[in-house]
């Protein structure tokens, strides 16, 4: 009974960690956060480095950190912006304190200098020489100013100031060291570390289902091929009206032998076999096509539909060790059908497909996205592979005021980083309905999230997107992302 429990324990803990741990992920996803850590993490190591090293050799002075965690900040936060060259960077700081030397011997041309005093003059020109210089030179850092006017502080030893000035170059050239290594093998690859639809969603499971299953199907072969072990598994759902139309079409006779019971067993069999055989001939000469046609291997999986579809679907998609299910999409009663709904509930991850016209091959593709996140990566990873090397991406926001464009921008931008596709932004005034129904017609296809991060009562005020927009000039797909570790 105690092992019972501490066994029960240990798997709650477990499932606790594991939900902890898919969160964790899925808040790195949006760059800004990942950004925030590794300012967090890497500027104190950093500076624990150059202290390391000030206190191994007693000439440097502690006046080396203010200047040093400053820009050091400024380069890990704004990876990619004006401020983050390392050459701006060692440069800027350097100069600075070369400029703060100059206006300290220029000083003390015209006063007496004390230690413990930084003459009104020598201040204004050490600042004034660094605008200056950085300006001419184009090294223009906020930091550089604080090691200019350190310098003018630093101890009256005999050489102090111009041991400080090479200090300021050595420590500031371990600081760009650091940033650039952490920039070109952890900030530049991200995608690779974090965005699991980088490395999965590569094993599609397609039920067969809907107006369109043809097409479906090759998308969801599409979205496997672009990556060398992708495969696709089509499944067809046989239910109680595939075996009644089999029956039905036969013409086997039933004995009346144990009451006629053992015959109409018998008979249900041989119907059931006669629907799962038809369905699996259809499929073969579909996932020939796809094999043909996209040079994807494929799969075919016959199941009984039982009571719920889509747990079936769900349960398939384990079987087969699929990661992703392209599903068509379907509506009862104006909304989503009971089978998507369900699908989107599920532990697997999940894209819902309307076809317009039957089409197969999307190289025009309009991804609009509300924030940054792992949807968004996975539905811009997404884009990228129905795409090609040929077509266009669309990565497309909404703002409501000219003082959430520059935000915006900077999303976009964080977005576009992580892909090889090629991609091009746009950001409209627009109402986001206004705006699909207005642009999408010039594009094959539209990505666009299912909203499940948002709650009850804020689906209720502001409807999903999709469900706002049911009658657009081409084809839409609809990413929810269920992935469990």
């Amino acid at each position: 009974m105690r092992g019972e429990r501490l066994r029960e324990a240990v798997r709650r803990l477990r499932r606790v960690e594991r939900r902890e741990l898919r969160e964790l992920r899925v808040w790195l996803e949006t760059t800004r956060n990942l950004i925030r850590l590794s300012a967090l993490l890497f500027v104190p190591l950093v500076l624990a480095l150059v202290t390391g090293v000030s206190n191994a050799v007693p000439a440097f002075s502690f006046l080396l950190f203010p200047p040093l965690a400053a820009g050091a900040y400024t380069l890990f936060a704004d990876p990619t912006g004006r401020h983050s060259s390392p050459v701006r960077f060692v440069a800027g700081l350097t100069l600075g304190a070369v400029c703060g030397l100059v206006a300290y011997r220029v000083g003390e041309l015209f006063y007496a200098t004390e230690p413990t005093t930084v003459g009104a003059g020598s201040a204004a020109l050490a600042v004034f020489l660094t605008g200056l210089v950085t300006w001419l030179l184009d090294v223009e850092v906020p930091a550089a100013f604080s090691s200019a006017l350190l310098v003018l502080v630093t101890d009256g030893v005999p050489g102090s100031r111009v041991l400080y000035v090479l200090s300021i170059a050595v420590s500031s050239a371990v600081v760009a060291t650091v940033f650039v290594l952490w920039r070109r093998h952890v900030y530049a690859e991200r995608a690779r570390y974090l965005y699991q639809s980088t490395k999965g969603d590569d094993h599609v499971l397609v039920p067969m289902r809907g107006h369109e299953p043809g097409a479906t199907a090759m998308l969801g072969a599409r979205l496997a091929a672009a990556h060398d072990a992708g495969k696709v598994v089509l499944l067809d759902l046989v239910d109680e009206e595939s075996v009644d139309a089999s029956a039905d079409a036969s013409d086997g006779k039933r004995t009346a032998a144990d009451g006629g019971r053992s015959s109409t067993a018998e008979g249900t069999q041989r119907a059931e076999d006669r629907a799962v055989a038809r369905a699996a001939t259809d499929l073969e000469g579909r996932a020939a096509a796809i094999r043909t046609q996209v040079g994807v291997p494929c799969e075919v999986v016959v199941a009984s539909e039982g009571q719920n579809p889509a747990s079936t679907v769900v349960r398939t998609a384990h079987d087969t060790n699929c990661d992703l299910i392209a599903a068509p999409y379907e509506t009862s009663r104006g909304s989503l059908s009971p089978f998507v709904r369900d699908l989107l509930r599920g532990d697997v991850d999940v894209v819902v497909h309307r076809s317009c016209d039957g089409r197969t091959r999307w190289k025009h593709v309009m991804v609009p996205v509300r924030k940054a996140g792992d949807v968004a990566h996975e539905m811009l990873d997404f884009a990228g592979r129905l795409s090609g090397h040929t077509g266009r991406v669309a990565l497309c926001h909404c703002i409501e005021s000219e003082e959430s464009r520059r935000h915006a921008e900077t999303m976009l931008r964080d977005l576009v980083e992580t892909t090889t596709a090629a991609v091009e932004t746009r950001i409209s005034r627009s109402d986001i309905t206004t705006f699909l129904e207005a642009n999408a017609p010039s594009y094959d296809l539209v990505i666009m999230g299912a909203s499940q991060d948002r709650s009850a009562a804020s689906r209720f005020v502001s409807r999903p997107t999709f469900e706002r927009v049911r009658d657009l000039d081409c084809d839409v797909v609809i990413v929810d992302r269920n992935f469990r570790f």
